[in-house]
């Protein structure tokens, strides 16, 4: 059991499956819709029998026409409402990513700029302002809040995906703390994963083991976060929206950093899951997540945005309420400075490392 998982029992907080990756115990085969008994959320996210609820292990079921329900963002531009363009063969994202790969700096591992890095971060926070920067439940009693949910959420995704950083975002205002399998392009685990579980490659793709609900579709999983976690608020205004400024300029000035495997990464996981201290839009903290996709690195997202009810935790553990800030319970680094982190994370999760 790693350091913070001991340290955190009074916020209700439980430790990660420590079930490996390669053999998560999901069923290999779709349950029949009239054997399932939903809850009353459950049943708002089922309009097309699309989500299989189950208590205990559930998985997406892929139908013909659950298409024609929920439109497939297949990682195409968001419109001006939030919901998804027309999927084309090659995605935006496909194709901007080789793009910005000629202006990324290359090897992710080498002596960096870091002058420009916190620079280019920054602008990115700045375009994605006000929102996963501070937790949104911090007015309400502590008791009326569902956000310490007695399994962690699981989330697939990619750092320099749009729609991902939206679901990002709203598990920060939320307070939410989720396991995070990050899927790269060349992912080698996470992506056959999410096939597997839901039938199809799309991201972000949420698994929520608390209701017995699997999800695709960024617009989706927010409302219903809100719904399940935020007792029904609803989500904070332009949350939803898309627009270039707001929504690709991240991606485009961090040249889609998080977007592709290091070619060196290690290829097998590591025993047990990193734990990050985070908030979605700390530029320095991005960088961090960064290098964690491009790694294809499991790990606990533990968010504190300001008012979050793991600040204490935080201070305690590190000493300080700075993020980002690390904890490897396979080696037992404790790291804070981002700089370092970058450091030590290439270092010790090459190939060449094994």
């Amino acid at each position: 059991m790693s350091l913070l998982s001991l340290k955190c029992a009074s916020l209700s907080f439980h430790p990660y499956n420590s079930t490996s990756d390669n053999n998560f115990p999901f069923p290999p085969h779709s349950i029949p819709l009239s054997t399932i008994k939903y809850s009353p959320l459950s049943q708002k996210y089922s309009r097309d029998g699309n989500w299989v609820s189950l208590r205990t292990r559930f998985r997406a079921k892929s139908d013909a026409d659950s298409n024609q329900q929920f439109s497939q963002e297949n990682l195409a531009p968001a419109t001006a409402d939030g919901s998804s363009s027309s999927s084309t063969t090659t995605s935006f994202l496909s194709f901007l990513c080789p793009l910005l790969k000629l202006f990324s700096g290359g090897d992710p591992s080498r002596e960096r700029n870091y002058a420009l890095e916190a620079a280019t971060s920054s602008l990115s926070t700045f375009t994605r302002l006000p929102w996963g920067s501070r937790s949104l439940l911090q007015s309400l009693d502590k008791s009326e809040t569902t956000s310490n949910s007695s399994e962690l959420l699981q989330l697939f995704e990619f750092e320099a995906c749009p729609f991902c950083r939206r679901v990002r975002e709203a598990l920060t205002e939320l307070d939410l703390s989720a396991e995070v399998y990050p899927c790269p392009k060349g992912s080698i685990r996470h992506r056959e994963m999410v096939r597997k579980f839901g039938g199809k490659e799309q991201f972000p793709f949420l698994i929520d083991p608390n209701t017995g609900i699997s999800m695709y579709e960024s617009g989706d999983i927010v409302k219903y976060l809100f719904l399940e976690y935020g007792r029904g608020r609803s989500p904070s205004m332009g949350l939803l929206e898309s627009t270039l400024f707001t929504g690709w300029m991240p991606t485009i000035l961090r040249a889609g950093r998080g977007m592709t495997k290091w070619e060196r990464a290690r290829l097998d996981p590591p025993s047990e899951k990193l734990e990050l201290f985070s908030y979605e839009n700390n530029q320095y903290a991005r960088l961090v997540r960064e290098a964690l996709c491009e790694l294809e690195l499991p790990y606990i997202l533990q968010n504190v945005g300001a008012g979050s009810q793991r600040t204490n935790l935080l201070l305690e553990v590190s000493g300080s309420q700075e993020v980002p800030f690390l904890v490897d319970p396979n080696t037992g680094a404790q790291i804070g400075d981002y700089k370092n982190i970058l450091a030590y994370l290439f270092n010790t999760y090459s190939a060449a490392a094994t």
